[in-house]
């Protein structure tokens, strides 16, 4: 008697490959200026500081080059927080002292990116009368 197959046929592609995909969904649209607090002697400053490495990212960057991205660097040994001010007033803090990198990403696409106004894709039909009066002239 053999034990049935559990788990994934295929292993996981990592951590950088997941935070890359949540860096792919991220959209700044909404927000007007990212402020990034650490303390550098904490044990968790490099969590947040990883994240503004991503979040400086040029394909990020492109979703709204009109956002401002702050680090203040303290040595109160507070915790690391990323606050985050909206385009509509609103305000929203991440304490990141028990968060990972990639956590503080999927907060950031669950809370902040639906925020992003919806893009109108404008398509445009070409019908086969419109390609044969296009080609006689």
């Amino acid at each position: 008697m053999s034990l049935p197959f559990s788990g994934s046929k295929s292993k996981s592609a990592g951590l950088v490959s997941a935070i890359r995909k949540q860096t792919l969904l991220l959209n700044l649209k909404p927000v007007k200026k990212v402020s990034i607090k650490f303390d550098p002697f904490n044990q968790n400053a490099a969590t947040v500081r990883n994240f503004m490495y991503y979040l400086l990212s040029p394909k990020v960057i492109k979703t709204n080059p009109l956002c401002l991205v702050r680090n203040e660097v303290v040595n109160d040994r507070s915790e690391s927080t990323v606050d985050v001010s909206l385009v509509n007033g609103e305000s929203v803090l991440f304490k990141c002292q028990n968060l990972t990198v990639l956590e503080i990403f999927q907060q950031f696409n669950k809370h902040i990116t639906p925020l992003a106004p919806k893009e109108e894709v404008a398509e445009t039909f070409v019908t086969k009368t419109d390609k044969k009066k296009g080609g006689k002239r």
